[in-house]
């Protein structure tokens, strides 16, 4: 147990020194097990960990994810997403906002990332809520909440990494996640409600589309509606595998960038590559990330954890309760990628042990990080809004990002103690 803990908070300080986490978790891991068991064993184990890690077959998701997300980006189908919130619900009061939360979530189902939402999302809604007069405070936040939709509405690329590390059925954590994900779209429109029946000059209200405009956004957006009705509509309903379906969304969305004429050779080489990298950087993460959780094995932290816990007195939801404070904590203080790889190998077996299912504790860790990507000093979106609103103060965009932070923080209570929540559908079609 000695051992273990001082792997965990060395690669801890590591991440906090800004090593790479691949490195960081790999290194730690390969120290330790040389330590107990020889130099030798260790090379061999990092050797088998290196091939076993990477010769899985569901590792295909991840490029093939975002890959898709990546076309879809590219295509600049995020302004059309936006467009059609706008033509809705604009002409109400706080209505842009609104209309940015659903844009989000919109494009979260076809995208997976949350910082790629901001990003493409942010770049429309932010210049037409400043134009309307929208309070700097409420439009940034919006964007900054709603796209920590893209890690927890399937494709999430957080959930296949979760999956991946404790080989959990990577569809049943997507049907696992639409439930949570629509949760948090409702949390935040009512976020934004608040904040509007709080300071109503906030958010002014705009024009209101006439019907035919109405229609004519929905036209532009039913192909991309089309799309992530294949891709996840299949996975929901038995048609296909969650990699077989990344394939089908990955080639979807390569065929919609072409026929909208938005896809010119520089920009098919730029997404290539993009994902290129970023389907490495990923996969040699997991690859430490394997390495680290072999070290604590071998060192029985598992066991050792879960006697405390059971010897504790600690009713099952107490020790829930006090993990998610756990990731509150580390989530104002690390990136969501790195806290999943850290942790999720450390309190996985505690969880398990005490009978909960795997599928409901990979969805309550990412709506966790989702939380973490907005609470400062270390929130990833803050950070990306403030490079896309250059502007506008930090302090600003933290000091709205509190409804939402609310919003999120009640429905992680709700899905800690009401775990149904999560496994209703997986329940339903699995």
């Amino acid at each position: 147990m000695l051992l273990a803990g001082i792997g965990f908070f060395a690669s801890l300080l590591l991440i906090f020194l800004r090593v790479p986490i691949a490195i960081a978790l790999g290194v730690t891991g390969y120290v330790g097990f040389g330590y107990i068991v020889g130099w030798n064993q260790a090379g061999s184990m990092l050797a088998l960990m290196a091939r076993e890690s990477t010769m899985s077959y569901g590792l295909v998701v991840i490029p093939l994810f975002i890959l898709m997300g990546n076309f879809v980006a590219g295509a600049g189908i995020s302004g059309d997403l936006y467009r059609a919130a706008q033509a809705w619900f604009g002409h109400r009061r706080g209505g842009l906002a609104t209309a940015t939360v659903m844009s989000c979530g919109g494009f979260a189902a076809v995208c997976g990332s949350s910082v790629a939402t901001v990003v493409t999302i942010g770049k429309v809604a932010l210049p037409s809520m400043r134009q309307y007069a929208y309070a700097d405070r409420l439009s940034t936040a919006s964007v900054a909440a709603g796209a920590t939709l893209g890690i927890i509405i399937p494709p999430s690329i957080m959930l296949v990494i979760y999956g991946i590390l404790t080989e959990t059925h990577i569809g049943m954590l997507y049907v696992a996640g639409l439930i949570p994900g629509i949760l948090g779209l409702v949390g935040y429109v009512l976020a934004v409600r608040w904040t509007v029946w709080r300071r109503p000059e906030s958010a002014p209200v705009a024009e209101r589309a006439d019907r035919a405009e109405r229609m004519s956004s929905l036209k532009r957006i039913w192909s991309i509606c089309a799309l992530f009705v294949l891709v996840i509509g299949g996975i929901y309903g038995g048609f296909f595998t969650a990699a077989e379906a990344s394939g089908i969304g990955a080639f979807g969305a390569f065929l919609l960038a072409w026929s909208m004429g938005r896809l010119s050779w520089r920009t098919l080489y730029d997404i290539l590559v993009d994902s290129a990298l970023t389907s490495a950087m990923l996969i040699a993460m997991l690859v430490g990330a394997s390495v680290f959780t072999e070290f604590l094995n071998y060192t029985g932290a598992h066991d050792g954890l879960l006697n405390f816990v059971n010897n504790s007195g600690l009713p099952p939801v107490g020790v829930v309760l006090l993990i998610c404070a756990i990731y509150i904590v580390l989530g104002a203080l690390m990136e969501e990628l790195s806290m999943i790889l850290l942790t999720v190998p450390l309190f996985f077996p505690i969880v398990i042990g005490l009978g909960y299912d795997p599928v409901w504790f990979g969805v309550l860790v990412v709506v966790l990080c989702e939380l973490g990507m907005i609470a400062p000093p270390v929130g990833v979106n803050l950070f990306v809004v403030r490079s896309i609103a250059r502007d506008v103060p930090l302090t600003t965009i933290v000091r709205g990002i509190a409804p939402f932070a609310m919003a999120n923080i009640a429905r992680i209570f709700i899905l800690a103690v009401f775990p149904a929540i999560s496994l209703f559908l997986p329940r339903l079609l699995f």
